[in-house]
């Protein structure tokens, strides 16, 4: 049993309780195991994605650059959650200290905010691609990518680190229960003695500022691209432009559709059931992370050769070495 801490017992609570999906606690060895095989497919696959792009020359090419930094992020966000996501389901509860308890909330909305900015250069990526092909090279250098990289960490960083010290400096005092097995802001905000309007005023601009408006440049850019390829010439021309952008618009929704729902029901869907909730922020943090790198190495051709060219290269040095050896 899991004992709440209130406001009779200790005016501010020292340790927070991590639970998993309530009511499914009969089959939490199957939500494990099912939890394990994504963590297992996002870190083996975007470690492998990151290696590839990273040692083939070949791919040294701003779009790749961007890919490989997609799945740095994403091996990031499911480090950085599955400590406590593993616990949780293996103990059926977690306890956290609260510095520990802000400082993965700040890394999960930071990784956040940054794969954000990440989709949002892709998206200028494409559209330089698909609407101005001839200065793709002069528009988009990796110079560049590097600069729009730097600066999407500072902004994540900039933008979220106020959060958790505004925390930090206010008292929680109503429970010491979570909805998550990781945690986030909004969870962390129910906790608190008082109403905050500050606190929940930044989060909404933390939000709007960062996500929403990368959400809003990513729709322009695609409304552009569309105008574009329904001017080409011929069907053959649509469809492999269209091509090019279904992996980037596939990893869009993926990231943004829980997101935004999740938020929308965090600030208006009323507190009757968390079930909602704790479900869509599964899918968000845990879904992307884990089908990007197949969706990429599936869908771009170039990573999918590269790839199964160093795998052949590995087994023919396997193979090379036992007859060097006889020899």
């Amino acid at each position: 049993m899991i004992s709440s801490i209130n406001a009779s017992d200790s005016r501010d609570v020292l340790t927070l309780v991590l639970v998993g999906i309530p009511g499914l606690e009969h089959i939490y060895p199957w939500i494990l195991v099912s939890f394990c095989f994504l963590y297992v497919i996002s870190l083996i696959g975007n470690s492998i994605l990151f290696f590839i792009i990273k040692t083939d020359t070949f791919l040294q090419t701003p779009m790749y650059d961007l890919v490989s930094r997609l799945a740095l992020t994403d091996l990031g966000l499911s480090l950085v959650t599955l400590p406590t996501v593993l616990g949780v389901f293996c103990l059926q509860s977690l306890r956290l200290s609260v510095p520990c308890c802000l400082l993965q909330m700040f890394f999960v909305h930071c990784l956040s905010v940054i794969e954000s900015s990440v989709l949002l250069t892709m998206a200028y990526d494409r559209f330089v691609a698909i609407c101005n092909p001839l200065r793709y090279s002069s528009l988009l250098t990796r110079p560049l990518t590097s600069r729009l990289g730097l600066f999407s960490v500072l902004r994540g960083v900039a933008v979220i680190l106020p959060i958790p010290l505004m925390l930090r400096c206010s008292s929680l005092c109503k429970s010491s229960i979570l909805s998550h097995a990781f945690c986030l802001h909004p969870d962390v905000m129910r906790l608190l003695c008082s109403h905050m309007s500050v606190n929940n005023l930044y989060s909404i601009f933390a939000v709007l500022s960062t996500m929403g408006l990368d959400a809003v440049f990513i729709t322009l850019s695609y409304v552009f691209i569309l105008r574009a390829v329904c001017g080409l010439g011929s069907s053959s021309e649509r469809c492999k432009a269209f091509h090019r952008c279904a992996c980037h618009i596939s990893v869009v929704l993926l990231f943004y559709s829980p997101m935004i729902s999740l938020s929308m029901i965090h600030r208006f869907g009323g507190h009757k059931t968390r079930f909602p909730h704790v479900v869509l922020a599964y899918l968000h943090f845990l879904l992307p992370p884990a089908l990007n790198p197949i969706l990429y190495g599936v869908n771009s051709k170039c990573i999918y050769q590269r790839l199964v060219h160093r795998i052949q290269h590995i087994r023919l040095d396997k193979v090379k070495k036992p007859q060097d050896n006889v020899q």
